[in-house]
């Protein structure tokens, strides 16, 4: 398709840059998950007041959530560009861009992530003592389960976060939607290349965050019964 609303760039140019957002949103995602949530773990139980409290490595694990997530994410992806080369061998495109999105995402899914345990009631704890659970045990029949609703929302808040991210990530030439509203709308002046990214962002986050709402309710439901 030529020309889309008469603008530099074209329809299929859109399409490719939502399928970027969506592939460097659902990657990073997933591996952030995958170190976060355990992460999210080890800081709601090794804390002070927690089932299995060990200042040492809740000091260490506490540090470096809160200096990863002090740095401005557009700081971040040229600090560890080094890092970033070291691992996917170029510090431009999509895949390079997937390395400071994980990094920015993973220690921000584990502050959620604690904040969604510290929320179960403490005779959660209480019943899973007095059924002799271990702490494993624990953590997979009692904690998780209880807390679902809340880490559904606190996934959806960090899948909203990563949009945002993705559309920085446009600065270093990430692909996405971002990247088409820097190169043809910023530096080209195209109005109407940003107006239109815009409401495909606004779309995506309320589609995002009216799923995640619906899905904690039915959790919290199912968990209630």
């Amino acid at each position: 398709m030529s020309n889309f609303l008469d603008s530099t760039v074209t329809f299929d140019q859109y399409v490719t840059a939502f399928r970027e957002t969506l592939y460097m949103v659902g990657i990073a995602l997933g591996i952030g998950a995958l170190i976060g949530i355990p992460l999210g773990v080890a800081l709601a139980f090794t804390r002070p007041a927690g089932l299995t409290r060990n200042r040492p490595i809740y000091a260490v694990l506490n540090a470096v959530v809160n200096i990863i997530r002090s740095v401005p994410f557009i700081i971040l992806m040229v600090a560890i560009m080094p890092f970033t080369r070291l691992i996917v061998h170029t510090s431009i495109g999509t895949n390079a861009a997937l390395v400071p999105l994980v990094v920015y995402v993973a220690p921000y899914i584990g502050r959620l992530i604690e904040s969604a345990i510290l929320e179960v009631d403490s005779g959660i704890y209480e019943s899973a003592a007095a059924m002799g659970a271990s702490t494993l045990q624990t953590i997979r029949y009692f904690i998780l389960p209880e807390a679902k609703g809340s880490i559904v929302l606190a996934l959806t808040t960090a899948t909203i976060g990563l949009i945002g991210a993705t559309a920085m990530a446009g600065t270093i030439g990430g692909g996405g939607v971002g990247d088409l509203a820097i190169s043809y709308g910023y530096q080209q002046f195209d109005t109407i290349v940003i107006f239109i990214t815009v409401v495909i962002l606004v779309i995506v986050v309320q589609a995002v965050q009216s799923f995640g709402n619906w899905y904690a309710r039915r959790s919290r439901h199912v968990a209630e019964r």
